[in-house]
């Protein structure tokens, strides 16, 4: 995070990116993200899918006072002036058929094109369409829920007692992504399905979830932007009022303050793709 940004952040940007919270699940950090919204402002604000766990709710009824407190802030966000954007995922897709409409003073988009400060012009959107498997062996899908549901889990378990030994929190799952061979060629397919599509509309970058993995780099053209989750990373972007793009992460419950999890990129974005 460069010294100007720092300056111009203090909690407050342009606009936030969050997505892939979970509500409705059992591991969705509810507590977390709520501190994060009151210990940020900004104009406009995207939900950016899977922000309530319809998948989950399906089979089993949970929606703790944590859970609603979300609900209740976003919509309170709204009606002090912030625009907020609600764009469906897989996992909320039964609120795809309200696309278009203004619903309690949300919007509801099926996905949009962002511009920012500087002039970029980013496709906003969950991304599952992007997801072979989801699109082609839902099955699949719902199998790989499930065995993820278990790994979180063991999750908990294994850090509960990392937390008795003093150790800090470790996440399998986030480890797994960086260093084992298959979960990092599965995302970098991901990528690669997504900045294709991405070049093929003519606009700079994207800014999607739905892989539970926060990123922000250029790939070749495209600026990809990811904003990871708040099951496991608690990370969301914020584009600060110079439209720069910043990847900022509330995992420290202890010190409370967001944090950059890779430098802002600023595209030149005057340069003509090619």
């Amino acid at each position: 995070m460069t010294d100007k940004n720092a300056e111009l952040s203090n909690g407050n940007y342009r606009t936030l990116f969050v997505s892939d919270v979970h509500l409705g699940t059992r591991h969705c950090q509810a507590e977390l993200l709520f501190e994060f919204l009151e210990s940020h402002k900004a104009e406009k604000i995207y939900l950016i899918g899977d922000i309530i766990d319809g998948w989950r709710l399906k089979k089993k009824r949970y929606w703790p006072p944590s859970h609603e407190k979300i609900i209740q802030t976003i919509l309170n966000k709204a009606r002090s002036g912030t625009e907020i954007i609600f764009i469906p995922g897989n996992h909320d897709e039964h609120f795809r058929k309200y696309a278009g409409r203004l619903v309690r003073e949300i919007r509801i988009l099926e996905h949009t094109i962002h511009e920012t400060a500087n002039g970029g012009r980013y496709f906003v959107t969950h991304g599952d369409q992007y997801d072979v498997v989801l699109q082609n062996a839902r099955w699949m899908a719902y199998l790989g829920d499930r065995f993820y549901e278990i790994a979180l889990t063991s999750n908990t378990w294994l850090n509960l007692v990392r937390q008795r030994f003093g150790m800090e929190y470790w996440s399998p799952g986030a480890f797994a992504k960086r260093h084992v061979k298959s979960f990092v060629n599965i995302i970098g397919q991901f990528e690669t399905v997504v900045t294709d599509d991405i070049r093929r509309r003519g606009v700079q970058g994207v800014i999607c979830g739905h892989i539970h993995h926060a990123m922000s780099r250029k790939m070749n053209d495209i600026h990809y932007v990811n904003t990871g989750d708040w099951v496991e990373s608690c990370t969301a972007v914020g584009e600060h009022f110079d439209g720069s793009l910043e990847v900022l992460y509330w995992t420290d419950p202890v010190r409370q303050q967001a944090k950059a999890l890779t430098p802002p990129i600023k595209p030149a974005f005057n340069d003509p793709i090619t």
